[in-house]
């Protein structure tokens, strides 16, 4: 049995499927499923159950996953007090962000911190809060940016900051030209929203709950935005297809797009959402926490407002 081998088993749990593992593991699909039959014909236990669709855990399958998780998540301590012999800066930290908020903060947020700890390389990575969460707790990240709701036991959460949400039309759309649009008449036009799961979307649907049913005026253009991304709706909407709600950070991230789109505030109570890091309450590396923080606190966001 080796590490390497109780990390396979830990993505193919997380991904349900062996390539998709695979590629999380930056192994191929063969030598992965080699690496699995491995430990189960070592242990003498089937661990997930294979269909064409789908890879699901077995009943003992579920434990001994379970267990592989702390016991990679151990070895990462064993790791991190090692490194931070040489400097509670020195050596990687792996940040993880939602779709919705790593694109717009990473790029400004990398030349920042390496400017603080020149020693400290950022690696960062995007996926839903489900995924990173598994993530941290193995151990595989040493934070993560996610929004609230948020409260999972052994980890710390730091609100960073609030952030508006704003309503993207088209430059011709006649709603280009009023200060404010109302969230009741939202509902009103074509509204394109983010894949069910996505928490932004839940956020979106949170303020707006007839902003679904107008979302699916055209069910087979619905069916093509499942599980897209911001970046694939703000050019359906710069083509007229139709508006969305975006967060704010996201709505000003291309100053280019501005000539084909315009934003718009919601008249009244801005709808936000509240902004947050997460990390494991046994990393040891406190002070590269601490660093991370003050370097997101540097950034220039558009319309967010600190905490």
């Amino acid at each position: 049995m080796t590490l390497t081998e109780l990390r396979y088993i830990v993505a193919v749990a997380r991904e349900r499927h062996f390539g998709r593992a695979a590629s999380a593991c930056f192994v191929s699909q063969s030598t992965l499923s080699i690496g699995v039959r491995k430990l189960e014909d070592e242990l003498g236990v089937s661990l997930f159950e294979r269909s064409r669709n789908e890879v699901t855990l077995t009943a003992r399958g579920e434990l001994i996953v379970e267990q592989a998780h702390r016991v990679l998540e151990e070895v990462d301590v064993i790791t991190q007090l090692a490194e931070s012999e040489k400097g509670p800066l020195v050596g990687s930290l792996r940040i993880g962000a939602i779709h919705t908020i790593g694109p717009y903060i990473f790029p400004g947020l990398i030349p920042i911190l390496l400017e603080q700890a020149p020693e400290m390389p950022l690696i960062v990575q995007e996926n839903f809060t489900s995924n990173l969460t598994t993530l941290l707790k193995q151990g595989q990240l040493d934070a993560i940016i996610i929004s609230y709701p948020y409260d999972e036991p052994g980890i710390v959460t730091l609100p960073l900051y609030d952030e508006p949400f704003v309503v993207v039309v088209p430059s011709s759309h006649p709603w280009a030209q009023k200060k404010t649009i109302s969230r009741d008449i939202l509902p009103e036009e074509n509204i394109m929203l983010l894949g069910a799961g996505n928490c932004f979307r839940d956020q979106v649907l949170d303020f707006c709950p007839d902003c679904l049913q107008a979302s699916q005026k055209d069910i087979g253009l619905q069916q093509t935005l499942e599980g897209s991304s911001l970046e694939t709706i703000r050019h359906m909407v710069m083509s007229g297809i139709g508006i969305s709600v975006f967060p704010a950070t996201a709505a000003g991230a291309h100053d280019y797009s501005h000539r084909l789109l315009a934003v718009k505030r919601l008249t009244g109570k801005q709808p936000s959402r509240r902004v947050a890091l997460a990390w494991r309450k046994s990393f040891p590396r406190r002070q590269a926490i601490d660093t991370l923080i003050h370097s997101i606190q540097q950034l220039d966001l558009t319309s967010v407002k600190m905490l």
